[in-house]
């Protein structure tokens, strides 16, 4: 009977000491990359104000949507804004602020923070923005993509997902990486560089046109059948957790007077711009694409 009692003691103790059971928690935060192409469109007067416009919509959806200041807890969301043919970035980054209660006060603006939080912070964000589009003309045009590229790649813009155990417990951190990039869709650069590795502008786009047309093909069955007509994509690893938007794009062939187009449905400049650049992002590897044109 003792030889009993102790077995389901031995049993009853062995389930008291058992580990406890591991609590996951899944945590989402936004990555907002804001590139503006600063090249002759800007010269058309409604774009610097439309741009600024829109970006004002993407900080306010930041702060709202994304933060939602005075509801979250610990929002590691990013938010940065750079022209392409800048080096630096402005940027707003709350995981740099590792304690949390200082985390809290700044991003709803009190104690230490009182007037000279998120909000405030988010203001001189925008008034940043709209300084570098009263000081920066590239008028010779960028090789866009190439730029784009490179900021990938070395500027140390995009989030990398993250765990963290305390051996028993795991939170897993997701960032969602957004793109947004302003740019009248034309890739359009010196004529004196001789690599036209990215070059798609006017005579690339007629010569994509004239063989669909002259081939009874839409724009995106030509450039299945004939890749050599749009671009060449370039796939690397880090692509897969990046969104790319494409804003503000321009209709060249579109006359604002009389409110006509040059070419027909299917042909237009903005449509097979929105079909070249769609087939490199998917093909690139890039997680999804958006095409904003107002």
């Amino acid at each position: 009977m003792r030889v009993i009692l102790s077995i389901i003691g031995a049993v009853f103790l062995l389930q008291s000491c058992k580990m406890p059971k591991p609590k996951n928690e899944y945590l989402t935060y936004q990555n907002i990359v804001i590139l503006s192409d600063m090249s002759g469109r800007l010269s058309n007067p409604n774009f610097p104000h439309k741009d600024l416009k829109e970006i004002h919509n993407i900080v306010q959806k930041f702060k709202e949507e994304d933060v939602k200041i005075g509801e979250k807890i610990g929002d590691k969301s990013c938010i940065y804004f750079s022209a392409f043919s800048d080096k630096n970035f402005i940027k707003i980054d709350l995981s740099e602020i590792k304690n949390l209660g200082e985390k809290q006060s700044y991003i709803n603006s009190t104690e230490n923070y009182n007037n000279n939080g998120l909000k405030e912070d988010l203001e001189k964000f925008e008034e940043k923005v709209a300084q570098k589009y009263d000081s920066i003309r590239d008028r010779i045009g960028l090789d866009l993509l190439s730029v784009l590229l490179e900021k990938i790649e070395n500027g140390n813009i995009i989030k990398k997902d993250e765990n963290i155990s305390n051996g028993i417990d795991t939170t897993f951190i997701h960032y969602e990486n957004h793109i947004y990039i302003f740019t009248d869709g034309y890739l359009e650069y010196a004529l004196a560089n001789p690599n036209n590795q990215f070059r798609f502008g006017l005579p690339q786009i007629r010569r994509l046109r004239n063989y669909s047309i002259n081939n009874d093909l839409t724009i995106e069955e030509t450039l299945i059948t004939n890749a050599q007509l749009g671009l060449p994509s370039e796939k690397r690893k880090n692509h897969k957790n990046i969104d790319i938007h494409i804003v503000e794009t321009l209709e060249r062939d579109f006359n604002p007077q009389n409110s006509t187009y040059i070419n027909r449905i299917g042909f237009r400049d903005n449509e097979i711009l929105k079909e070249v650049w769609k087939k490199w992002i998917i093909e690139s590897g890039f997680k999804g694409f958006e095409w904003k044109k107002y």
